[in-house]
């Protein structure tokens, strides 16, 4: 099992430089700039773990699949579908 780095931890302060314009539309329509950049950093981080994770991997995923191109599904034989 993976661990999870981006658990919820302490706030702490960050500066960003982020278009005006973005930021005074978000303020306008009554976006919470932290969260929203907060849960996309998240998302980010995520989805770039994951990246990496298959990469690492992938030797491990071309070995399974060859193996079972030339050997067939292990307990095939049970299966009702």
């Amino acid at each position: 099992m993976k661990h999870d780095s981006t658990v919820k931890g302490k706030r702490r302060p960050v500066n960003m430089s982020i278009d005006s314009g973005v930021i005074a539309a978000a303020r306008d329509v009554g976006i919470n700039i932290s969260q929203v950049s907060e849960a996309a950093l998240r998302a980010a981080t995520k989805a770039e773990q994951d990246r990496r994770w298959k990469e690492e991997n992938r030797a491990a995923f071309d070995y399974w699949n060859d193996w079972v191109e030339e050997n067939g599904l292990p307990l095939e034989k049970y299966r009702l579908f």
